[in-house]
């Protein structure tokens, strides 16, 4: 009567009643994987339920395409806080990083001093991220830009450091925390060499701003917490998460620790350059 085959149109109610049933599966274990990361991008959800969405019959698009229609994307959020002062008078380091390919573990370190805290409660996070794995090796939570913060993040990742025979590069802004002659000192007693950024290129420490915005981004954001002590422990958790469990694009979708255990791995750079190997 309405020009509709009957069995079309049956098999066309029970195809859709099919899609909002993988539908719903898909957005439930995207939800279980965004209960330990928030805000997790939908490529790395892909590659992380890869063999559960593989079951349900469901590639990257599609993926997308769900998330889309559930509002569950990721739009980027910027915060912005100045936390460099480069205006001392303490000696500036030398840029050693340049053409440098990042090949194994603990070749060269990267370190940076985030702002995490509140108006009426400041706080910062100073991290030591490896270069190659892009693991966070070292972190301290304070209230306060002193240099104290940024040495205890440097200890940390010393005292976790296992191989010695190697050289091992130290690289940083030219803030006033890293060419204190406190963290200086330390890095001449463990025979570190000093790297700093000599320009105002973004490149020349972005790797350690990108770990800085995945924390801040994916772990941190929307959430204020003024208690010193609860924001040391969701940091810590944060960390666990981002080293052990969250895949990273530059480590063909390791996660750091996996990159971190071994140096046969190429990684992906954060601009194009052709690199030589030292």
């Amino acid at each position: 009567m309405l020009g509709v085959n009957r069995q079309v149109y049956y098999r066309s109610i029970k195809s859709t009643k099919h899609r909002k049933e993988v539908a719903n599966k898909v957005v439930e274990l995207v939800q279980e994987v965004r209960m330990r990361m928030p805000r997790i991008g939908t490529r790395k959800l892909h590659y992380l339920l890869q063999p559960k969405l593989k079951k349900l019959g469901v590639g990257r698009d599609r993926l997308f395409a769900i998330l889309k229609a559930n509002h569950m994307q990721i739009a980027p959020k910027r915060q912005y806080h100045i936390t460099t002062n480069s205006h001392h008078r303490f000696r500036k380091h030398k840029y050693l990083l340049e053409g440098l390919a990042f090949i194994r573990p603990n070749q060269v370190w990267v370190t940076d001093i985030t702002y995490i805290g509140t108006r009426k409660n400041p706080m910062y996070l100073a991290l030591v991220t490896d270069a190659y794995s892009k693991k966070i090796v070292g972190y301290n939570v304070s209230n306060s830009l002193c240099t104290s913060g940024a040495l205890k993040a440097l200890e940390m990742a010393l005292k976790r450091k296992r191989d010695i025979t190697k050289r091992l590069i130290h690289h940083s802004d030219r803030g006033v925390q890293y060419c204190s002659n406190e963290y200086q000192e330390l890095l001449t007693k463990h025979n570190l060499a000093c790297s700093m950024t000599e320009s105002y290129d973004p490149y020349q420490n972005a790797i350690a701003e990108r770990v800085n915005g995945i924390l801040k981004q994916e772990f941190l954001f929307g959430i204020t917490i003024s208690d010193m002590q609860l924001m040391n422990l969701l940091i810590i958790e944060s960390i666990d998460i981002y080293n052990d469990e969250r895949p990273h694009f530059s480590c063909q979708m390791k996660t750091p620790t996996q990159m971190h255990k071994q140096s046969k791995i190429k990684i992906k750079n954060y601009r194009s350059k052709k690199y030589h190997q030292v």
